[in-house]
């Protein structure tokens, strides 16, 4: 890599940020130093967004004083972030999938040549050929972005943060959809990060990751520092108790609801991709069976034919001893079955339609008059769903997309638990939403559970599967390898069933 700039040292202190209504920033300090990687944690809603983006001069701060080497701001400006050698690698990503890996990179910093200034390829590739070479990424500067893994675009954007001699890399949320292996490929590079002198700011609501790899914790909450642990201190309960001020045995709260007849029963079914693997299961009223499994087991393809989204190859799926018409989800949800999928903002919301409209959409005609939708009835059942399912926001004609993601997740709920659902289907239900949010969603499984809904719950986290569930069923390559009950659950015991 090219000349390491002198290693970072940036101070926070008393930075204020006040909208109407509400305070983001109260009076909050933090300090960092190349050569570090911090972890900030928090609920959503604690400050931790604000905070970035007045690091990134994108907000201007009410009060307080930022100091770079020694060097006293009030505030920063884009250009003046990036100047002093602080870059961004947001969870949402947006590569431009019209170029390739180094066009990417060099994105308005383009080498050129001759007298027409023409971009020079040879040069770009040379240029960032070693950028890619440190962060261990296994495509080539003339790769096209097109072509290119999610986890491999996570790497695109380190670059192209190194790419202006960064001194300190805010990560935000830089795992959530990747796999494990994906996971501990960008720890090594925070670490290989940590090596080369640059300040690393770890932003996750995976702790264990932040245990892997943090040299220090800060925790916000309302706004405020509520603490920080120092590296031998940087546990998961210690964690908790920063973001939300209670221990992490009162997530687990379960309820022991009666297990009452099968509601659904899958017989002999195969899916598209493994059709060759048979799936025999039945899921039960009041009961939580947790689905878990390696990554490409075909739990979410599983869910999505029941859901009648994917047409099953073959089999039978009942519904209270009733067969459902494969692959239509109107019959499935005539049936009773919801599903909550992995991905909330691409499939089981509308982000510009508003909080209300999104959650009577698939229940239309419980609103309508006339073939009108009435608007006050539409704000009745959006009231009571926001108060039994403590969604916070202060409007409720506000687009969905402006919400948080474990409040995006209770509206996701809040839309089907209108249609009085038999079997309610989650995929990935906490995944990217605060430790606060997960009690609330594990709150809400557990009384669907105990009104006699059949829950079955898709889950990588197997602290959450064990955790939750009632009974765990794990799958491997298409198939149930074995179902576990609750005096059966333990790590090992799923991983021997998950792995071949």
């Amino acid at each position: 890599m090219e000349h390491r700039p002198e290693m970072i040292a940036l101070d926070l202190l008393g930075t204020t940020k006040v909208y109407p209504g509400a305070v983001a920033l109260n009076a909050v300090s933090l300090s960092i130093k190349g050569g570090e990687v911090v972890g900030l944690v928090g609920e959503n809603g604690a400050g931790k967004s604000t905070l970035m983006k007045v690091l990134g001069g994108t907000i201007q701060p009410d009060e307080g004083e930022i100091l770079i080497d020694g060097t006293s701001f009030s505030s920063l400006t884009p250009a003046e972030a990036v100047s002093h050698g602080i870059a961004f690698v947001h969870q949402e990503l947006n590569p431009l999938t019209n170029l390739d890996v180094a066009g990417n990179i060099l994105l308005g910093r383009e080498l050129r040549k001759g007298i027409f200034g023409l971009i020079d390829q040879a040069a770009m590739e040379a240029r960032v050929r070693p950028l890619l070479d440190m962060l261990g990424a296994r495509f080539l500067p003339s790769t096209p972005v097109s072509e290119l893994s999610l986890a491999d675009c996570q790497l695109l954007e380190i670059a192209k943060a190194l790419s202006i001699n960064v001194r300190l890399i805010i990560l935000d949320e830089p795992t959530s959809s990747l796999t494990l292996s994906e996971t501990q490929r960008l720890l090594s590079v925070i670490r290989r990060l940590r090596n080369e002198g640059v300040a690393v700011l770890f932003i996750t609501h995976r702790l264990s990751e932040i245990e892997e790899v943090a040299d220090r914790v800060v925790g916000l909450r309302d706004g405020k520092n509520v603490g920080e642990l120092e590296r031998g201190a940087i546990k998961r309960d210690a964690m908790v108790r920063l973001m939300i001020g209670r221990d992490i045995q009162q997530f687990y709260e379960q309820a022991n609801p009666e297990r009452g007849p099968a509601v659904l029963e899958l017989k002999g079914l195969r899916t598209r991709t493994y059709p060759e693997a048979e799936v025999q299961l039945a899921v039960h009223a009041g009961e939580i069976l947790g689905l878990a499994g390696l990554v490409g087991a075909g739990r979410t393809e599983l869910a999505r034919t029941v859901f009648g989204i994917d047409f099953p190859d073959a089999g039978t799926i009942e519904m209270n001893g009733k067969p459902v018409s494969p692959g239509s989800v109107r019959e499935a949800v005539k049936a009773g079955i919801c599903l909550v999928p992995e991905d909330r903002k691409s499939e089981g919301l509308f982000l510009d339609f508003t909080i209300a409209e999104n959650i009577v959409v698939a229940n239309l005609g419980a609103v309508s008059k006339g073939g009108f939708v009435d608007r006050r009835g539409e704000r009745r059942v959006a009231e009571s769903f926001r108060s039994r399912l403590s969604i916070k926001s202060r409007r409720l004609d506000c687009p969905a997309g402006e919400l948080s993601g474990g409040n995006q997740q209770k509206v996701v709920l809040a839309k089907w638990l209108g249609m009085a659902p038999r079997l309610v289907i989650l995929d990935e239900p906490t995944r990217g939403i605060d430790v606060g949010a997960k009690a609330e969603v594990y709150r809400l499984i557990g009384e669907l559970a105990v009104h006699g809904v059949a829950v079955l719950m898709i889950s990588s986290d197997m602290e959450e599967v064990i955790g939750v569930s009632t009974r765990i069923a794990v799958m491997r390559r298409g198939r149930i390898a074995g179902v576990l009950s609750r005096k059966e659950f333990s790590e090992e015991a799923i991983l021997h069933l998950a792995v071949e």
